[in-house]
């Protein structure tokens, strides 16, 4: 027969930030993070605290959203037995610990909602799947220590150092989790890691994307314009608007404002997680107004009805093209060696046009503004250096 109190499911589920009793000295906990673990407040016969007070103590029960509400009033009560007894529940207590991937999958649930897209969710669960579960996933969280921590680590930390580094934060991460509910104590082991220098220094060598010089783009343009695959034509706008693959590839008609000139890219498509207002040239629009025609969700449809073209196609047309060395998102590069070594663009506006951040957090605050006029003007120039229209390119930007 299940135990009775006067909280219910929904309650535990919905309310606000503070302490709410059940009763019998059971309380669920919400931190203003919203957060929620249970607690139970008992008096431990026969024991004395320090000023020779009857020994009273709260017990952390676990988080509320792997403790039942039923399973938490058992444990109460169960504390409260063994407190009449005499007995301290911290030594005595049996509490159902989870293993590391119970916590790791709760871990991933709670923060869909924070993800940038499913796409990273994903990525942050599966080196976790990959490369800790099979170690260490069956394991309670509080028998995890720097051994098992460094059995995750150690084999892949100079082969796969980046991948290493970010499995280390996943694992800090799902630990500090599993002691905030109360189901460890003490240091992280990925924290004691790091701060002894366990693990040896790697120096990791930036990799640049290779990219095309801006003085060969013109004559590569050209070619590609005698072309009429839909790669081609998205790789054209790609060279032209210095986007990033995934941005265009996911280019939508309903992002497109013709009357404006305008391409608005949502945040969820780009890396800094801000909308992005492109300015469209003449060029680029003579790309995409003729793909309107097609009637697709996506402005560059791939083989399949309304589905956008593969990652992979603008790379591999490079590769027919015999155009070696060279990656798509490489021209972002080009075109900000151009803007600044030929257009003599002002920083602000070329980082701009690549929806860089520019400036600190302070500067930004109070510089809203994404400079979108001066931005066409810039674009108008690269356009008619990429097409080779000599008119375009003699447009001045002024500072």
């Amino acid at each position: 027969m299940a135990l009775s109190g006067k909280l219910t499911k929904k309650l535990v589920e919905n309310l606000g930030p503070g302490r709410h009793g059940d009763g019998n000295g059971l309380y669920l906990i919400v931190d203003p993070s919203g957060a929620r673990r249970w607690i139970v407040r008992v008096v431990v016969k026969g024991q004395k605290n320090k000023m020779g007070a009857p020994l009273r103590t709260d017990f952390g029960l676990g988080g509320a959203d792997i403790v039942t509400i039923n399973q938490a009033r058992e444990r109460a009560l169960e504390y409260r037995r063994m407190a009449k007894q005499g007995l301290n529940p911290r030594y005595n207590a049996k509490l159902d610990i989870p293993n590391f991937e119970e916590i790791a999958q709760q871990v991933h649930i709670d923060r869909m909602p924070t993800w940038k897209n499913a796409k990273h969710g994903q990525q942050w669960i599966n080196t976790l799947r990959e490369y800790a579960f099979p170690k260490i996933g069956k394991m309670p969280v509080d028998s995890i220590g720097q051994p098992e921590v460094l059995m995750c680590l150690s084999p892949i930390w100079t082969s796969k150092h980046e991948t290493a580094r970010r499995l280390s934060q996943r694992i800090k991460v799902v630990l500090d989790v599993a002691k905030s509910k109360g189901f460890r104590e003490g240091e992280n082991p990925v924290t004691a890691i790091k701060d002894a220098g366990v693990l040896p220094k790697v120096v990791a060598k930036p990799k640049h994307h290779k990219a095309m010089e801006w003085k060969d783009v013109p004559a590569f343009y050209a070619d590609l314009k005698t072309r009429n695959a839909m790669s081609a034509k998205a790789l054209m706008f790609t060279c032209l608007t210095g986007s990033r693959t995934s941005e265009v590839l996911g280019m939508q008609w309903n992002e497109v404002d013709f009357e404006q000139r305008l391409w608005t890219c949502p945040d969820i498509r780009m890396k800094g997680g801000e909308d992005h207002r492109v300015p469209l040239t003449e060029e680029m629009l003579e790309i995409i107004e003729p793909l309107k025609a097609l009637q697709s969700q996506y402005v560059f449809e791939g083989q399949k009805r309304h589905q956008p073209l593969s990652n992979m196609s603008m790379l591999m047309l490079l590769r027919r093209m015999n155009v070696e060395g060279i990656t798509v998102h490489g021209f972002r590069s080009t075109f900000r060696n151009w803007a600044s070594e030929t257009a003599n663009a002002p920083r602000e506006v070329a980082e701009m046009s690549l929806a860089h951040k520019v400036g600190s957090d302070v500067e930004r605050a109070y510089a809203r503004s994404d400079l979108l006029e001066k931005r066409r003007i810039l674009m108008e120039r690269w356009s008619g250096f990429v097409a080779d229209n000599t008119q375009m390119q003699k447009v001045e930007l002024s500072v």
